[in-house]
């Protein structure tokens, strides 16, 4: 009998471990998705608008400062600040209502904020004339927006998790005022480019090859110096693309918002706020070890920074909890003489525009006039 209760136990908790396993390694691939929306924003009831403002469910989110995306099933809108005049009910907050770019904010839609306030095409969003174009790249052609201007400096730019094309809008109007050349760069794994062979994202490791491809468009194009500017996993890439690209020697900067430099916390940041249980969470780390090739050594491959040349601005901000912001800190602190760190209070990934979008442009300002 003892036996037999025995056996059954040993055979309950090698079933109970390998349905922990499976579970991990479904949420790696989960979490590791390209495409995907973050997690994390909670989802807000629109309960009026009315003279160039918008109700919402008062959240931390709500109340955060600047500019963000407003999005929902079939509609898209930017709002701006708080506005505390505004009559409301108590458990609302009324934003500025800047714009409805597709479809209807009406009472009772279910929305959440966004870093990508603008939707649509440069044109559509801004009223910028660009070119559609296709990039040579490692695994196909990669679609991209090309906004023209009078400079030989162009700006690539790369978007991160959970975005598209369409982030990178918030700082085009700068650029494009400042006459540098806009390539806004589609990669792996996004909607019209070609997935990774199994459709699992890296979080930059690889990709960045994709970013690589463009700084050699560029100069075919004419492009005589670049700057890569890239949002959480395509800051990872520009940083990658600085330190490894052959190209290199035409990088004259790089701009780095919220990147992602310890992709393990990352990854269980992503995974614990898509619900995987705390226990699972070391599991889904292996897993994605195992079906990515990324180990702890990639790590120390992005904190090695002796191999960086150009000048390098990170913008980031205490309150991330997707990507540390003690690492990027951390990154500033080994290469002063390169790095430029600006911290964004009260910014969630990959909003330190939105927080801040005055105070944003002019770090860009002062960063970009030496290099151009």
């Amino acid at each position: 009998m003892r036996s037999r209760t025995a056996a059954a136990v040993a055979a309950t908790t090698v079933l109970g471990a390998g349905t922990a396993v499976l579970a991990g390694r479904y949420a790696s691939g989960a979490a590791l998705m390209p495409g995907r929306p973050l997690p994390g924003e909670p989802k807000l009831t629109v309960h009026s608008t009315a003279a160039g403002h918008v109700t919402l469910t008062r959240t931390l989110a709500t109340q955060r400062p600047g500019m963000y995306g407003l999005t929902g099933d079939g509609c898209h809108a930017a709002v701006g600040p708080v506005v505390d005049s505004a009559p409301h009910p108590p458990d609302c907050v009324v934003r500025r209502l800047e714009t409805v770019t597709r479809g209807t904010l009406e009472p009772g839609a279910r929305v959440w904020l966004t870093p990508q306030v603008y939707a649509g095409d440069p044109s559509q969003a801004l009223g910028l004339a660009y070119e559609k174009i296709d990039i040579p790249g490692e695994l196909g052609p990669l679609p991209a927006w090309f906004v023209p201007a009078a400079r030989d400096t162009w700006v690539i730019t790369a978007h991160g998790l959970g975005g598209t094309r369409e982030h990178p809008l918030v700082v085009m109007d700068f650029l494009h005022r400042k006459q540098l050349p806009v390539l806004d760069v589609a990669y792996r794994g996004d909607a019209g480019a070609p997935r990774s062979p199994d459709g699992v994202s890296r979080l930059g490791h690889t990709e960045w090859r994709d970013l690589d491809a463009a700084v050699r468009y560029a100069t075919q194009r004419g492009a005589r110096r670049v700057v890569l500017f890239g949002w959480s996993t395509g800051a990872s890439m520009a940083l990658h693309t600085a330190m490894h690209s052959s190209l290199r020697h035409l990088i004259s900067g790089i701009i780095l918002d919220s990147p992602v430099l310890d992709w393990q916390t990352t990854l269980r940041a992503l995974a614990a706020a898509r619900g995987t249980p705390r226990f699972l969470l070391p599991l889904v780390v292996r897993a994605a070890q195992g079906r990515t090739s990324l180990h702890a050594g990639h790590l120390a491959e992005f904190a090695d920074v002796s191999r960086l040349s150009v000048p390098a601005l990170i913008v980031h901000g205490p309150d991330d909890h997707l990507a540390p912001w003690a690492t990027s800190r951390e990154l500033a602190d080994r290469r002063p003489d390169l790095i430029t760190l600006r911290s964004v209070p009260r910014a969630p990934h990959a909003a330190m525009w939105n927080a801040d979008p005055a105070g944003y442009e002019e770090a860009l300002r002062r960063f970009l006039t030496p290099l151009v």
